[in-house]
C-alpha cells in the first residue's frame, strides 16, 4: 500500500518587490532552520496561488501585496529532512503595512535585499530557483 505521507507537498514562495529589492526572512523552528527565504508556506485546500500569497504575507510579516503574478516553480527534495515540496513562486509588489515578525516561532529576522546580493545560506527552493537563472527584475 502506498504511503501518502511521502507525497510531495505544495509550497508557495512570495517574491515581494519594493524599490528594486526583495523581502526575505531568516527561518527558525521549521525545516530549513537558519536559512533565508521569501515569505510563504503551504497552500491550503481550495486556495488559489494569489490567495495563498496574500494570506502568507499577512500571517508572517503583516504586509499587503498587490500586482500578483505567477512565476516559476521548483522541485525541492530536502533529503536530510525527508521532505519533498513542489514550490510555486509568485511575484508581487509591496502594497502597504510595516513589515514585522508575526510568527516569532518561525521567523528570526527579515529585511529587504538586492536580488544579486541575497543573504546566505539560502533555503533549498531559492537555491533551485537561482539555478534556473530566474530574476523577477528582468
Amino acid at each position: 500500500m502506498e504511503d501518502i505521507t511521502k507525497r510531495p507537498k505544495v509550497g508557495v514562495g512570495v517574491i515581494v518587490k519594493k524599490d528594486g529589492k526583495v523581502l526575505m526572512q531568516k527561518r527558525k523552528g521549521a525545516h530549513g532552520f537558519g536559512t533565508w527565504c521569501f515569505p510563504g508556506g503551504h497552500m491550503e485546500f481550495g486556495e488559489s496561488l494569489e490567495e495563498t500569497a496574500r494570506r502568507e504575507t499577512i500571517e508572517e510579516l503583516g504586509i499587503e501585496i498587490t500586482n500578483i503574478w505567477v512565476g516559476p516553480y521548483t522541485n525541492d527534495v530536502h533529503t536530510g529532512e525527508g521532505k519533498h515540496y513542489v514550490t510555486l513562486f509568485v511575484v508581487s509588489d509591496y502594497a502597504s503595512g510595516d513589515p514585522k515578525i508575526m510568527e516569532p516561532d518561525k521567523t528570526e529576522f527579515f529585511d529587504w535585499f538586492d536580488w544579486e546580493e541575497m543573504p546566505r545560506p539560502l533555503f533549498l527552493p531559492i537555491i533551485n530557483l537561482l539555478e534556473q537563472g530566474y530574476n523577477p527584475f528582468k
